[in-house]
């Protein structure tokens, strides 16, 4: 029997000069002609897609958002990591829970550390390119796609990503919506101006890779948390000149301060973002409902105790570019509060100035013999939210991980910084010179380095 789909490259040529033709058919139905059902799979639809875009799945597979890891400087070696073996004070580690992390994941079928990183069939082109609005993830399906999408009428409506094509996983980090990232959250989806300049549909309505400029399908950017050494950043002046301001004086601030320290006075202004995380006190059987006055649980058995916070004013650090970070296996003391990811730079380093973060707190899990953080299996089974056995959640936790576990175990304190990059305020909104200084300013001059205000005294200036 002969098949009837036409050769690849008579294929390509065909949809080439449709597209030239109509270009409307790039967007919503232009694929109809061209990818045929039933599909029954995410693997079935891309295997499809390769027919014509096996070269955009070869550029794909090289980038961090396939291999969740990048080559990079972190505190002085040269290691690959990125979100597949970083460590954080959410949930702490994908090991051991990959089908629910993994759900994030533009892939299909991480169910564990035999992932097979070189299969292109396993590339999720839809969850980028869907333009119906239709496709889903399986919360727990380590990518799959949820069981009620129609996979032939998505794959036949692709088009290039809008702003809710990549919010369906960075609006929901961490679990949930605005959990992870303070900046992020379902509401920059379609936000109102007050909310974000740049993404309002009333104000610039960019969308993410206005911004982020995409080749080959590497995206501009790296976050601190998985990437303190990455090096493919991008700043306020990629559009706005160095010295934006009317006024000079407003200029000589932005040599030592950051654009979003002003323009940003405030995240999380819709959604509320989770703050801090205790573990230590997770399993206890508390009765009834802990809500605070935003409607977020503050404690649940599974995982502890919370601080939601709205509106929130970010925190200030020196930043100049380049960040440290705590790696899996590393020595930690648990009387001190150990750094996951900060920021590096101070006042005398000439490159750095002060950026907005938001910071997270959280208390978690540590071999209390060997004196290293756990990557806890919390997610199926033997993970602790079905257990409730802290022992064994990382006993499993940490031979997914690869790393020795003692058998000991407590809680110590750690903190991890985000940048905050989103939600500018429209300029009116920007903060004045008595938001950061006089008697009520927000500006922490001592723990920057200043003996003071520098208003007060010119003294006290950072010398440059």
């Amino acid at each position: 029997m002969h098949s009837t789909r036409m050769p690849a490259v008579v294929l390509a040529l065909t949809i080439l000069i449709c597209l030239i033709a109509h270009p409307a058919l790039a967007g919503l139905g232009g694929h109809t002609a061209f990818i045929i059902g039933p599909i029954s799979s995410g693997p079935e639809a891309t295997k499809q897609c390769l027919e014509c875009h096996e070269k955009h799945a070869d550029d794909f597979m090289k980038t961090s958002h396939w291999t969740w890891a990048i080559t990079q400087n972190v505190n002085g070696k040269t290691v690959a990591r990125g979100k597949k073996n970083a460590f954080n004070n959410f949930c702490t580690s994908i090991a051991g829970n990959e089908p629910r992390c993994t759900s994030c994941h533009a892939g299909y079928g991480w169910t564990d550390n035999n992932f097979d990183f070189s299969a292109k069939t396993a590339v999720d082109c839809l969850i980028c390119h869907d333009t119906t609005g239709t496709y889903t993830k399986e919360s727990t399906g380590a990518g799959n796609p949820s069981k009620n999408v129609d996979l032939l009428y998505v794959a036949q409506n692709v088009g290039k990503p809008v702003r809710d094509n990549c919010g369906s996983c960075h609006f929901f980090g961490g679990g949930g919506d605005a959990v992870k990232h303070g900046d992020l959250d379902s509401s920059m989806a379609y936000p109102e101006r007050k909310i974000d300049v740049h993404m309002a549909t009333d104000g610039n309505d960019f969308k993410c890779q206005d911004c982020h400029i995409t080749k080959d399908h590497q995206i501009s950017g790296n976050s601190m948390g998985v990437s303190p050494g990455g090096k493919n950043h991008f700043g306020c002046e990629e559009c706005h000149e160095t010295a934006p301001h009317k006024e000079s004086r407003l200029n000589q601030h932005a040599t030592t301060v950051a654009c979003q320290t002003c323009h940003i006075p405030f995240y999380a202004k819709e959604m509320p973002t989770k703050l801090a995380w205790d573990w230590s006190t997770a399993g206890e059987n508390r009765p009834g409902e802990h809500l605070d006055q935003y409607g977020m649980h503050t404690y649940l058995k599974q995982k502890g105790d919370f601080v939601w916070g709205k509106n929130v004013v970010p925190e200030y650090a020196w930043y100049n570019g380049h960040s440290g970070a705590y790696t899996r296996g590393d020595k930690m003391n648990p009387n001190e509060i150990t750094r996951l990811a900060y920021p590096l730079g101070d006042i005398k380093d000439e490159t750095a100035k002060i950026y907005p973060f938001k910071v997270m707190r959280g208390k978690q899990i540590y071999d209390s013999k060997n004196n290293i953080f756990i990557t806890a299996k919390v997610f199926g089974e033997g993970g602790y939210w079905k257990d409730f056995d802290w022992n064994k959640a990382a006993t499993l936790g940490m031979q997914a991980s690869g790393l020795d576990y003692s058998g000991e175990y407590g809680f110590a304190p750690t903190v991890m910084y985000w940048r905050i990059n989103h939600m500018v305020s429209p300029k009116e909104q920007a903060l004045g010179c008595l938001d950061c200084h006089g008697d009520q300013g927000r500006m922490p001059w001592q723990e920057l380095g200043y003996k003071g205000d520098p208003l007060n005294n010119a003294k006290w200036a950072r010398k440059k």
